[in-house]
């Protein structure tokens, strides 16, 4: 008995499929939508829906409803952040999505900063050469012509939904050439309805090493770790997790080229200034470019 009634309800879906399958496209020619099998309710919707509940405060899309994205374009947040990081070998205390935490800290401080931006997933991913012999344990990159790809769907999907000012910045090395040439050639192509800003100022470790020493007073001893002071507190802000700080205080670790981590509280508050440091060159470039491309600035 239990095995007929198998076979029936075998039938029975193969039945409903085959007949779903050779229903014919509605008059506007588009195939029914199809539902969740828990869910056959009817999909509501709610473009043009008046908002249900409160604003969340949050700047990074992803983290928001479709209902605050649109309420927060129509309020005139029209600039959307495009970030990219990386995920790559940063020395044995690091995780290797060090750029994509730093972007954490970074993109909210910016975004914030200038009053009118969102935040877009950050693009957490590098170029590089995916079959390159003995690639690093944990590492993953894209090739550079995906990478560019990404980028340029990224820009064109905000540019879709209402964002007039796409803002591209790197926080790895290798990302920055690929983010100019893709804001080149989106400029190009939308000739004015709609800005793509590369902004390399934003990549400003230079000046950061030189904040770091003269600001607060700290001097490292480079040890040959890609790991530096700066990065770690900057992190920190963020999560201590992500500098492995409960491991390295067990092994009696927590320091950085020469440079005590504790009290974290201390480094921490270091990482706080060295992200304000960063977001003040950014926010300084952005306004910059966005003058020089006749665009409104705040």
């Amino acid at each position: 008995m239990i095995f007929r009634v198998s076979i029936a309800t075998v039938l029975t879906v193969c039945t409903a499929s085959v007949a779903l399958a050779q229903t014919p496209p509605p008059a506007g020619g588009q195939p029914p939508r199809p539902t969740a099998s828990v869910n056959t309710a009817p999909r509501v919707e709610v473009a043009d829906m008046p908002r249900p509940i409160d604003m969340h405060d949050s700047v990074w899309i992803e983290d928001l409803t479709m209902l605050e994205v649109r309420d927060l374009l129509k309020a005139g947040k029209t600039t959307a952040l495009v970030l990219t990081g990386g995920i790559e070998e940063n020395g044995p205390y690091l995780t290797t999505g060090k750029h994509n935490n730093v972007l954490k800290a970074q993109g909210e401080s910016i975004a914030r900063a200038l009053g009118n931006a969102l935040v877009a997933p950050i693009v957490t991913l590098e170029p590089g050469n995916p079959a390159r012999p003995n690639l690093s344990p944990g590492t993953v990159v894209l090739s550079q012509a995906t990478f560019r790809a990404v980028l340029s769907d990224i820009a064109t999907s905000l540019r879709s939904q209402g964002f007039t000012d796409v803002v591209m910045m790197g926080d790895s090395g290798g990302n920055l050439k690929g983010m100019q040439e893709v804001a080149a050639t989106l400029n190009a192509e939308w000739k004015g309805q709609g800005y793509v800003h590369f902004i390399p100022e934003y990549y400003n470790y230079a000046d950061v090493e030189k904040f770091e020493e003269e600001q607060l007073g700290i001097h490292e001893k480079l040890e040959g770790y890609h790991d530096d002071y700066y990065i770690t507190s900057i992190i920190a802000t963020v999560t201590t997790d992500g500098i492995r700080m409960p491991e390295r205080v067990k092994a009696g670790k927590f320091v950085i080229n020469g440079v005590p981590l504790a009290p974290v509280e201390k480094t921490i508050a270091n990482g706080k200034r060295i992200v304000e440091f960063r977001t003040d060159a950014a926010v300084a470039a952005l306004k910059k470019a966005m003058i020089a491309a006749g665009r409104t600035v705040k």
